[in-house]
């Protein structure tokens, strides 16, 4: 038993898809009126195809738009999915199903059919290329189907991405030319507000070519504006679904050319040190007499300046005068003393945002709140600043202040 085989129960007549594997003893089941249920695997059967030949039973198709009838399962006592041609006219007048079919398979145009159904406009070719399909298994439930319509094999990985978990890679696989995946997830209409974002990472590759070639990562996530008007008739599978395509950017051929120029080039070996450059006009003002004792005739050689690693601050950074300057002596007035408090309040959040620190704790005092009213005003126009609040008053009262950062 499999996800995406139908079932039917066994203390019943309801039948359905299996949407998940819950355990060893329990599955998912969405019953054709979209009502999901668990039930234990000894109370289920899978439905043989068999099944609906020797009985007269007609599989279940559900296109966007359709409605079932009472009975889902189109037994005889619901017609509402039977052809209403005989049966011998198939031969003579293929659906349009079996000519998506094999314009998918052949590659060629437009499916060449008479009738009224020739003017269809969803007769278009088959476009080339990586296909996202959803495909109604039922007229509430769609799924998510990964599809190949180029000439070489593709390795993909399939995952989601929520909002309560970034991401989570659910099948990975390799998939032929002109083919298809089963149902790799299944989603309810329902709770399209809620859908994850679907990421595939895709790469072709051919067996005995002569270029490789890059990998694609696509993200699609779904809007309501969008997403109704991407039905159509979808390749090789030949059914209607939402289509969205995975390469728009076909992926570049990386030849062994290029591979040989992308790998790493040798270290170059250093040139010597240039001599030190000569100030002639200080030179012979030296040997004159009248230029200074200290000597100005070399000029050292321009040398970048090392960069210094930044260091992180305290996480209780102290911005009283007496921690910022403890050998300071000379009477300051107010107006110097909030500004060096205020460059050592920038650099320290500076450093803090340089070195990823989560908060830092600002100690600025009580004072008459002109040092904590700037610190506030500078903190509330950041844009790295989470948010900001006096922090512990057990310990600090209000003469202090906690940052989160980004």
């Amino acid at each position: 038993m499999n996800v995406g085989d139908r079932v039917r129960l066994l203390t019943g007549t309801e039948e359905g898809i299996v949407t998940r594997l819950l355990d060893s003893e329990l599955v998912e089941v969405a019953i054709d009126n979209d009502f999901t249920i668990p039930v234990l695997r000894r109370e289920v059967v899978v439905v043989a195809q068999e099944e609906g030949k020797n009985f007269d039973r007609t599989a279940v198709e559900y296109s966007a738009g359709q409605v079932p009838g009472k009975n889902a399962n189109a037994s005889k006592k619901d017609r509402s999915q039977r052809p209403s041609a005989p049966v011998a006219a198939k031969a003579v007048q293929p659906s349009l199903q079996e000519a998506l079919a094999a314009v998918a398979s052949s590659g060629a145009g437009v499916a060449k059919m008479g009738g009224p159904a020739a003017s269809s406009p969803k007769q278009a070719a088959a476009a080339k290329g990586l296909f996202l399909a959803l495909v109604h298994q039922s007229p509430e439930l769609l799924g998510v189907t990964l599809i190949n319509n180029t000439e070489a094999d593709v390795l993909f990985t399939y995952g989601e991405e929520t909002s309560a978990r970034p991401y989570r890679a659910l099948a990975a696989d390799k998939l032929a030319p002109k083919s298809s995946t089963k149902p790799l997830s299944f989603l309810h209409m329902k709770d399209f507000e809620t859908w994850p974002a679907v990421i595939f990472q895709l790469l072709p590759t051919r067996l005995n070519g002569d270029a490789a070639y890059e990998l694609l990562t696509k993200r699609q996530a779904f809007k309501a504006s969008t997403f109704y008007s991407s039905s159509r008739p979808a390749p090789v599978i030949g059914k209607d679904a939402y289509l969205f395509q995975l390469d728009e950017r076909a992926a570049a051929a990386i030849t062994p050319e290029k591979l040989v120029q992308e790998a790493p080039a040798p270290a170059p070996t250093p040139e010597p040190a240039k001599p030190a450059g000569v100030d002639i006009a200080a030179l012979k003002a030296q040997l004159s007499g009248d230029a200074p004792a200290k000597p100005a005739a070399v000029i050292a050689a321009a040398m970048p300046a090392p960069t210094a690693p930044v260091i992180a601050p305290p996480h209780e950074f102290d911005l009283h005068l007496e921690a910022l300057r403890p050998d300071n002596t000379e009477g300051l007035s107010n107006t110097a003393i909030l500004r060096i408090q205020l460059d050592a309040f920038e650099d320290a959040l500076v450093r803090a945002l340089a070195t990823n620190m989560h908060e830092i704790v600002f100690i600025h005092g009580m004072g008459n709140g002109v040092l904590r009213k700037e610190i506030h005003r500078q903190l509330s126009r950041n844009k790295d600043i989470k948010f900001f609040e006096d922090a512990r008053k057990e310990k600090f009262g209000f003469g202090a202040t906690l940052v989160r950062l980004k």
